[in-house]
């Protein structure tokens, strides 16, 4: 696991954007995985910059989203669907057909999430995985006790994060319980992947990540487990770490290695 730590949120996007636009230029046809929440808009909004200004392109890739909420329809404003057209989608030059979104208002919702893995497997799996992370260490909507071997499936959300996203709803509006998402089998198959937090409120879920123990109870932990990974974190959260100028020494050593090697 590679940890990156930076001064602020904005440089934590930027980074973040660069890795993006080195897989698409890389290769054209990549299957990428995304994610809402307020972290990656900012990544998101770098990613449109850099294709106004054509250094890179979504023409040939296909997406497939982490999760949504279930019950919801594609148009409705908060809707993760909604979300992505409006984040990203309506602004590059993606074919949308080639976006997947779980499907929120699924007559069969099990099927439904079958359907998705077989999607999925079928594309070639994914390339790069997009994450962000709760503070109670959940990617996805995989919540505290999930299988770490756990598969695109229905979730009942937690009351700590139904609490947090309230304030994407209106007083009195009806906000689901339940999502569909993909699971943490699911996500650790992913070629790559790149996790963004920012703010101390996501220091501890950080820390219980990078240093804890690989643990249900911290479903982010997983990604020990994974072969390229790299969490991109902003020096608030970073400030639960034991030792963060140690991972600042790893990445100056690896930016010289790279400059060696060309990359």
């Amino acid at each position: 696991m590679k940890v990156v730590i930076l001064k602020n949120a904005a440089e934590v996007a930027a980074y973040g954007a660069q890795i993006f636009k080195k897989q698409l230029n890389k290769k054209a046809d990549s299957v990428l995985g995304l994610a809402t929440g307020s972290t990656p808009v900012a990544l998101y909004n770098e990613l449109i910059a850099l294709a106004n200004k054509g250094e890179l392109s979504f023409k040939h890739s296909k997406s497939f989203n982490l999760d949504e909420y279930l019950g919801l329809d594609g148009d409705h404003p908060q809707s993760y669907r909604f979300f992505m057209n409006e984040k990203l989608f309506d602004h590059v030059d993606i074919d949308k057909a080639n976006t997947q979104v779980p499907p929120g208002n699924a007559a069969d919702p099990v099927a439904a999430c079958e359907e998705y893995e077989q999607a999925i497997s079928a594309a070639g799996g994914i390339d790069i995985q997009l994450l962000g992370i709760g503070r109670n260490g959940h990617i996805g909507f995989n919540e505290p006790s999930s299988s770490l071997a756990s598969r695109t499936r229905v979730k009942t959300l937690t009351k700590a994060t139904i609490d947090d996203n309230a304030r994407f709803f209106a007083e009195g509006e009806y906000q689901p319980h339940l999502s569909i998402t993909m699971g943490i089998g699911t996500i650790l198959e992913s070629k790559k992947v790149v996790l963004l937090a920012t703010g101390s409120a996501k220091a501890e879920a950080i820390k219980a990540t990078v240093e804890g123990p690989l643990t249900a109870a911290c479903p982010a932990s997983a990604l020990q487990l994974h072969k390229d990974a790299v969490l991109i974190i902003d020096e608030d959260a970073a400030s639960a770490l034991s030792d963060p100028e140690f991972f600042k020494h790893i990445e100056r050593e690896n930016q010289q290695l790279e400059k060696k090697l060309g990359q």
